[in-house]
C-alpha cells in the first residue's frame, strides 16, 4: 500500500522540527564537538530527503513546490552514500539557511493539503 503525499510531507516537517529542537540555541562550535548531534541531525536529514524523494515518485507536482528539491534529496544521498566527504560546516548552514525555508513550504503545503480535505 502507498502512502499519500500528507503522508510524506508530515515525516519531513517532523524531522525538520527535530532538527531544529536539536540544534536550538547551539552554534556551530558545539555542533562541531558533539558527535551525537551531529549524527542525530545527519540522520533527520537523511529522512527528510528519503521522504522527499517518495513524494514525488508518487506526487511529481510537488517537485515545482519545494525550494531545491533536488539538492535536498542529493544532500541525503551524499549523506548515506558519501558520508566521509560530509562537511560539518555545511551541514550547519544547511541547518541555519535552508531548513526554516523548507520548514515554512512544508507546512504551507500542509495546510493546502488540509483545506482540501
Amino acid at each position: 500500500m502507498q502512502r499519500d503525499a500528507k503522508a510524506y510531507l508530515w515525516d519531513i516537517a517532523n524531522a525538520a522540527e527535530s532538527i531544529r529542537a536539536f540544534t536550538e540555541g547551539k552554534n556551530l562550535d558545539i555542533y562541531l564537538q558533539d558527535e551525537l548531534l551531529r549524527a542525530a541531525v545527519e540522520r533527520k536529514f537523511g529522512i527528510i530527503g528519503e521522504a522527499l524523494s517518495q513524494l514525488l515518485r508518487s506526487s511529481p507536482t510537488y517537485r515545482d513546490r519545494i525550494t531545491l528539491v533536488g539538492d535536498i534529496v542529493a544532500f541525503r544521498n551524499q549523506i548515506v552514500h558519501g558520508y566521509a566527504t560530509v562537511r560539518d560546516d555545511m551541514v550547519w548552514e544547511i541547518v541555519q539557511v535552508y531548513l526554516p525555508r523548507l520548514q515554512a513550504e512544508v507546512g504551507e503545503l500542509l495546510v493546502a493539503s488540509d483545506a482540501q480535505s
